[in-house]
């Protein structure tokens, strides 16, 4: 009776959980198919990129300083805030009514996603031992693929037949609902605080740095190429590392305790996983583009050839829990990134007549590789650190996997930028103007030779976009040949 009890009571922490890593998930897809009606209703065109920033921006400020909060005084806590700034922030995005308030109430929607997303991961890993911790995470991960397969839709669905405040507020009574088991039938262990002063110093210098970092890299593919100001940018970013690393070295209790690092597993697992979640966002870009630009596939054609990749990402992800067991974790990272890797070699010389269903079959290895490998980053990150730190390593691999996808997106952008720029002073008789009219619809044109020319000058930019992605392909495969540890973790 008991253990039925026990049972219920972890189901319905799961089905929280489950609930509000689809709500935090779901926000960045739902959002995609609604913002070109919200940019007119607001008129906010020029700071569309901001209603994603801003989002972006306060979930990765505030990811590890939650870790370190819930190290300290527990996970309940922290989480609670997060489901609170997130329902709220969601109803005050539902409310807005001019594109600044939008951006702010975005903004408070990030702080609480910077909670929910790396606490889901700790508490998980409170609840259910090393054994049935994977089965948990690939649970979860059901979740993020839903909503990557539904988000589209709902959102397309809401602006069609509701409005697009709609978007915003069906995050409320799903807030509300996991609040209310949280908060019934969640119980941890106590924590004690520790009478030690937060390391404000640290936090301060980190916000500096990531919010630097995130705008310059979010600022390379969108903005004009000057090697000067971006040599200077990433001056800056050094200069404020090194002070970070300083600060946290003298500090008593550092929000990011850098003797983590010492360990070589867990550095080579936060780093696999940032790497491999810049490949993501990279095929999650520019799959569809191709597809619009060279195959004038429609753009929700388009859009499905990243489809294979949740559902098979999901599926994948309940194997790690038998790899773990019997396998180091390079033994398992090594042989399916170098499977990923030969997938992607194709697309650097791929012409006009690459078949199209090829996409699909490199997105759904795609999905089964980082289903397999980043599951296990998150598993064997959270295993070798002491538990005092759980919390901070959770946060740790989340906060890698936003700045790979950041980072990589502006590095893609300034990639793909440059080479359609030369391409174009190459041929004067093609204008900037028509390669992005070409990009983003498609268009045919009864003049085979300016189609030959688009088509030459995108593939071009394709081309080097994933030469980029073999080369991060090959970083990560050394980087795991570099683990010295032969034995599995257990």
């Amino acid at each position: 009776m008991l253990n039925q009890t026990k049972n219920n009571r972890l189901g319905l922490i799961m089905l929280a959980i489950f609930i509000s890593t689809f709500m935090t998930s779901v926000e960045t897809t739902i959002i995609t198919t609604a913002l070109p009606t919200i940019i007119s209703d607001l008129n906010g065109l020029a700071f569309q990129s901001w209603v994603f920033a801003a989002y972006l921006l306060t979930t990765a400020l505030s990811t590890p300083v939650y870790g370190k909060i819930a190290d300290r005084f527990g996970r309940k806590i922290v989480y609670t805030i997060g489901l609170v700034l997130f329902t709220s922030g969601s109803m005050l995005c539902g409310l807005a009514d001019n594109i600044f308030t939008l951006i702010v109430f975005r903004a408070i929607q990030g702080l609480g996603a910077g909670a929910i997303m790396p606490i889901t991961f700790t508490i998980i890993a409170d609840l259910f031992t090393y054994e049935k911790r994977s089965n948990m995470l690939a649970l979860n991960n059901t979740s993020w693929g839903i909503s990557a397969l539904l988000g589209p839709i709902i959102g397309g669905f809401i602006v069609d037949q509701l409005d697009w405040h709609w978007v915003f507020f069906i995050n409320v009574p799903l807030g509300i609902a996991v609040l209310l088991i949280i908060a019934l039938g969640y119980h941890e262990k106590k924590h004690s605080a520790e009478k030690v002063a937060m390391d404000y110093k640290g936090i301060l210098t980190l916000s500096v740095l990531l919010i630097f970092t995130l705008l310059v890299f979010q600022g390379l593919g969108e903005t004009k190429v000057d090697a000067l100001s971006i040599s200077a940018e990433l001056v800056v970013i050094g200069v404020l590392g090194y002070w970070f690393v300083k600060t946290e070295k003298k500090a008593i209790d550092p929000i990011i305790p850098l003797r983590l690092f010492h360990n070589r597993i867990f550095t080579i697992q936060i780093l696999t996983a940032l790497l491999l979640s810049g490949i993501q966002i990279g095929f999650q870009t520019y799959f569809p583009m191709w597809l619009q630009s060279i195959y004038k596939a429609s753009a929700s054609i388009a859009g499905l050839a990243v489809t294979p990749s949740p559902v098979l990402w999901l599926v994948a992800s309940f194997f790690v829990g038998t790899l773990v067991k019997k396998y180091p974790p390079k033994q398992i990272a090594i042989p399916i990134i170098t499977i990923q890797l030969l997938f992607y070699i194709p697309l650097v010389l791929a012409n006009v007549n690459f078949p199209q269903f090829l996409f699909y079959v490199i997105a759904g290895v795609t999905g089964i590789a980082l289903g397999i490998v980043i599951t296990m980053n998150t598993l064997i990150s959270q295993q070798v650190v002491p538990e005092t730190n759980l919390g901070t390593a959770s946060s740790m691999l989340t906060l890698g996997r936003t700045l790979g996808q950041t980072i990589a997106t502006g590095i893609f952008g300034l990639i793909f930028n440059l080479i359609i720029n030369n391409k174009i002073k190459q041929n004067s008789n093609i204008s900037l103007k028509q390669v992005n009219g070409y990009i983003s619809h498609g268009i045919n044109h009864h003049d085979p030779t300016l189609i030959k020319n688009l088509n030459d000058i995108v593939l071009s930019g394709m081309h080097a976009v994933f030469w980029f992605v073999i080369f991060l392909f090959l970083i990560v495969i050394i980087l795991n040949i570099s683990d010295k540890n032969q034995n599995p973790i257990k």
